[in-house]
C-alpha cells in the first residue's frame, strides 16, 4: 500500500512548462494543471496577456484573460505588478540590473532570465558530462570533502578546527574553517586528532579508487583559500575530475578531454538557454562553437618549449607582455591568452612543462635529461578569452621516482605513505585531469565572470548566504 501511494504521488505531479512546450498536449486532451509565477503582463482594452513561468525554461506560457478586471485581481493594480503587498518595492525590477546589484541580492537573482538560463545550462552540462563518461565506461565516485593533505602542495587551504570547547548555550558544536597554519598533532582542538582541510582536489582519492575500479570520475565541490579577486577564481567551486588506469600517453588524456568538451558544445549549440545567454553579443557565439565541434582535426597541441619560443619571439618583436616569458618560468595569464587568442586562435593543449613548475605526482618524462631541464608528462588546455580550463597529467607510477619527487618538494613522506602503497601493491600506469566547472560554464555561455556561473558565489571577503 505504501509503495503504491508513493508511486501515485510521483505520477500526480503536473508537467513543467518546459515539458509542455517540448511535448504539447493534443487539442482534445483534458485540462492540464500548471504552476508558475506571473513574469509580465500586457493589457489591452478588452483582454490582458500574462506570461507564466515556473523557471524550467526561458520561454513561458501565455495566459489570456478575457476579463481584464480578473487580470487586475490576479496580478495587482495596473502598473504595480512588481510590488509587494504593503507597497514594498520589489528588488528585482524589470529594468536592467548590474551584476554588482544582483550579487548583493543573490538570494533573488535566480529570478532573472540570465541567471535562470545559466542554472539550466549547468544542469544540462552535468547531464552531458555524466552521459559521456558513463558511455566510456567510467564510474562516478563520491569523494571526500574533508581531507588530510593538500594534493597541490600550495598551502592555500581552509583548515578545519573544532569550535570552542565551551560553546555558548545558544549555539551547537560546529566546525569553522581557517587558513592559519596547522596546530600540533594531537592537539585537543583537532577534531580528527590531526590537521584536516577542505579539499582543493579529489585527485589523490580518485587515484586510490582507480587502482581497483579502472575508470572513475567525480563532479564535486572544492575549496581554495587564495585571496584572488579575479573573474576566474572562487573560494568554493565545482571540479570535474577523472582518473583512469592503463594509460601511458598524454595524448590519450587530451583526447578524452577534447571528446568530453565537444560533446558539451554539441549539446548546447541549439539550446534555448544558450541562445538567451548569447543574445546581444555580436553575431552570437554559435558559429565559433560549431566550428570547434565540427573540426575534422584534433584541437591544436604544442609543447611548453614550443609555446615559450613563440612567446619570446613575440615579446622580442613587440614588448607586449608585462612578464617576460622564459623557459622555466610559469606561463602568466597574459601568455595563455595570447597563445589561445592570437597564436593558435582556438583551444590549444600545452604539454610537457618543466618539472619544477608542477606538483610532485606528475610522471617524469623519459627524456628528462633534456637540454633545458627535466619535464613532466602533463598538459594544460588553454581557451580563447579564458586561459586555462583543464589541467592534467600522467601520474608517477614508479615508486622510487615518486619518493624522490616527494623529497624534492620537501613533503613529509609519512603523510603520503598510503599514496606510495598504491604503487607497492599492484600499481599501473595511470593519469587524469581536473576541469573547473564554473570556468567551463563561463566559456560555453560567454558569461565573463565565474561569479555569475554559480547560484551562490563565495570569494575572499564575500559570503552572503
Amino acid at each position: 500500500m505504501l509503495a503504491r501511494r508513493f508511486l501515485s504521488s510521483a505520477a500526480s505531479l503536473p508537467p513543467t512548462i518546459r515539458q509542455l512546450l517540448s511535448s504539447p498536449p493534443a487539442p482534445s486532451a483534458e485540462a492540464i494543471h500548471v504552476n508558475g509565477w506571473v513574469k509580465s503582463i500586457r493589457k489591452q482594452k478588452q483582454v490582458a496577456f500574462a506570461v507564466i513561468s515556473d523557471g524550467s525554461s526561458e520561454a513561458g506560457l501565455q495566459a489570456v484573460f478575457k476579463d481584464v478586471t480578473l487580470a487586475k485581481r490576479c496580478v495587482g493594480a495596473p502598473g504595480k505588478f512588481y510590488t509587494y503587498l504593503r507597497r514594498q518595492t520589489y528588488p528585482m525590477q524589470k529594468q536592467a540590473l548590474t551584476v554588482e546589484y544582483l550579487r548583493d541580492h543573490c538570494h533573488l537573482r535566480a529570478r532573472t532570465n540570465e541567471i535562470g538560463a545559466m542554472l539550466r545550462l549547468r544542469d544540462t552540462t552535468t547531464q552531458v558530462i555524466n552521459n559521456y563518461f558513463q558511455t566510456n565506461g567510467f564510474v562516478h565516485i563520491h569523494t571526500p570533502i574533508i581531507t588530510s593533505n593538500d594534493c597541490e602542495g600550495a598551502g592555500e587551504t581552509f583548515r578545519i578546527v573544532a569550535s570552542s570547547d565551551s560553546p555558548s548555550p545558544s549555539s551547537s558544536t560546529t566546525t569553522q574553517t581557517t587558513s592559519v597554519p596547522p596546530t600540533t598533532e594531537g592537539s585537543p582542538s583537532e577534531y580528527f586528532n590531526h590537521p584536516a582541510y577542505l579539499t582543493v582536489s579529489s585527485q589523490l582519492h580518485l587515484e586510490a579508487v582507480a587502482s581497483a575500479i579502472s575508470r572513475v570520475y567525480t563532479l564535486s565541490p572544492c575549496f581554495r583559500a587564495e585571496r584572488s579577486q579575479t573573474s576566474r577564481h572562487l573560494a568554493e567551486f565545482w571540479m570535474l575530475e577523472a582518473e583512469w588506469a592503463f594509460t601511458s600517453s598524454v595524448e590519450d588524456l587530451c583526447a578524452v578531454v577534447e571528446g568530453s568538451l565537444r560533446s558539451v558544445l554539441r549539446a548546447h549549440l541549439d539550446s534555448p538557454d544558450m541562445a538567451a545567454l548569447h543574445r546581444g553579443k555580436p553575431h552570437g557565439r554559435r558559429p565559433e562553437l560549431a566550428a570547434l565541434v565540427d573540426a575534422p582535426q584534433p584541437w591544436a597541441r604544442m609543447s611548453y618549449t614550443e609555446a615559450v619560443a613563440a612567446l619570446e619571439a613575440h615579446h622580442t618583436a613587440t614588448g607586449a607582455f608585462a612578464f617576460a616569458p622564459a623557459w622555466g618560468r610559469a606561463l602568466q595569464s597574459e601568455h595563455e591568452r595570447w597563445l589561445a587568442d592570437v597564436h593558435v586562435r582556438g583551444p590549444v593543449f600545452v604539454t610537457d612543462y618543466p618539472a619544477g613548475l608542477k606538483p610532485f605526482y606528475m610522471r617524469a618524462n623519459d627524456d628528462a635529461a633534456g637540454v633545458q631541464g627535466p619535464t613532466v608528462a602533463c598538459f594544460d588546455l588553454l581557451i580563447p578569452g579564458l586561459g586555462e580550463l583543464v589541467g592534467g597529467s600522467l601520474r608517477e607510477e614508479r615508486l622510487k621516482l615518486l619518493e624522490a619527487a616527494i623529497e624534492r618538494h620537501e613533503l613529509d613522506k609519512a603523510d603520503y605513505a598510503w599514496y606510495m602503497d598504491l604503487r607497492k601493491y599492484g600499481g599501473a600506469p595511470h593519469g587524469g585531469f581536473g576541469m573547473g566547472f564554473e570556468r567551463l560554464i563561463s566559456w560555453v555561455s560567454g558569461i565573463e565572470s565565474v561569479r555569475e556561473c554559480v547560484a551562490m558565489p563565495r570569494w575572499a571577503g564575500r559570503m552572503l548566504l
